[in-house]
């Protein structure tokens, strides 16, 4: 169990840092995603910033589970806001999945740590 908790933080510990700093730095790719889901694209750099932090969660995590089970959370409502945006303005399922694996690994991390959810940092 150990080892699938570590492959599944290191997962979205990449994702997160990826997007996150692809959003925050403005890389075109994103400035044209936050823009064909009509978000400002100040929201763009609060999303990424928030990336990166989930991402600062799951690195502490591998040492305090509890971290990673809030991450878990926040990854788990960020991709699901995503998903409904991609949704909203109607793109393929092609621009949805990668926020749903997100979602499933969110949760699957969430699950394995949930019992360290009431103390995160001990």
């Amino acid at each position: 169990m150990h080892i699938l908790s570590i492959v599944l933080q290191s997962w979205l510990l990449f994702s997160m840092a990826f997007f996150g700093v692809s959003k925050v730095t403005g890389a075109q790719h994103q400035v044209e995603l936050f823009d064909s889901i009509q978000f400002p694209q100040w929201f763009r750099g609060i999303t990424g910033m928030i990336q990166l932090a989930t991402a600062a969660l799951l690195i502490i995590g591998y040492w305090y589970p509890g971290a990673a089970s809030w991450a878990g959370i926040g990854i788990g409502i960020m991709m699901l806001v995503a998903v409904l945006s991609h949704v909203r303005v109607k793109h393929s399922f092609g621009k949805i999945f990668p926020a749903l694996l997100n979602i499933a690994l969110a949760i699957a991390v969430l699950l394995l740590f949930a019992d360290d959810l009431s103390h995160p940092f001990s």
